[in-house]
């Protein structure tokens, strides 16, 4: 036998017990996360530790996650490259931007929101993107951050697979909708705020009412996650577990 024929011997019985080491393996999907630098401290720490934790989740789940500042790069031609999108600190600003965004969600692309990203008010003039977060719109939040209790309303969801049927959050800024998104017949509220933890707050405190604080508006591949201010919010497995399956569930949804 040759020299050659034992070097191709050796590589297609690697190949038969690793398939993995002689083939790149593709990415079961692509996703893309937009952040900034310039917003408060909190929300860019937040981003440091998410961003991080997306590098080490594409590596153990195979897939791919690329991130920009760049919002203006939110285009149809960058945007139809990936099958998420993600919001981690900020949200777009101007009409080019947002209608890019409507365009891909209306034709099947999915979202995963954290946080701020899922503000507005009366000053943000976008009525499409409440009407996309079920109607809701901001209407308080508790200062200083604080741990909450959360309870899952839907353990059944793939979202809420891996997560106990309540569990103590990291400290964050726990944001209120008014009306609350769970009014709207299309949404799917996966998890809330425990009203045991009322009042919550110290300066700004939130009494009562319903806080959803995880949910999906089942009109499309999306789903918005109130936490994400601190540097704290990724310090908790559990929760951590939760934000995995949500990136797996709207990565690979068909």
């Amino acid at each position: 036998m040759t020299k050659n024929s034992i070097c191709f011997s050796f590589i297609l019985i690697l190949a038969i017990l690793f398939p993995g080491t002689t083939n790149s393996q593709q990415p079961a999907f692509k996703a893309i996360a937009f952040y900034t630098t310039t917003v408060e401290k909190d929300h860019v720490d937040f981003a440091r530790d998410v961003l991080k934790y997306f590098s080490y989740l594409s590596a153990k789940d195979h897939f791919q996650i690329d991130s920009t500042t760049q919002w203006e790069n939110m285009t149809d031609d960058l945007l139809k490259n990936y099958q998420l999108v993600i919001w981690v600190n900020e949200f777009p600003h101007n009409d080019m931007q947002r209608e890019a965004f409507r365009k891909y969600m209306d034709q099947g692309g999915a979202w995963l929101g954290f946080h701020v990203s899922g503000y507005n008010d009366k000053d943000t003039h976008w009525p499409w993107f409440v009407d996309f977060l079920g109607g809701a719109v901001f209407y308080n939040n508790n200062w200083p951050p604080l741990r909450a209790r959360l309870i899952v309303d839907d353990r059944n969801h793939p979202v809420a697979k891996h997560v106990p049927a309540s569990f103590i959050s990291p400290i964050n800024e726990w944001y209120q909708w008014k009306p609350s998104p769970r009014l709207n017949k299309d949404v799917h509220v996966i998890v809330s705020l425990d009203s045991s933890n009322y009042p919550l707050g110290k300066k700004d405190i939130i009494r009562n009412g319903d806080l959803p604080v995880v949910w999906t508006n089942t009109k499309y591949k999306m789903l918005y996650m109130n936490m994400g201010h601190g540097d704290l919010v990724m310090s908790d497995s559990t929760q951590n577990r939760m934000i995995e399956d949500a990136v797996l569930w709207l990565g690979k949804k068909k």
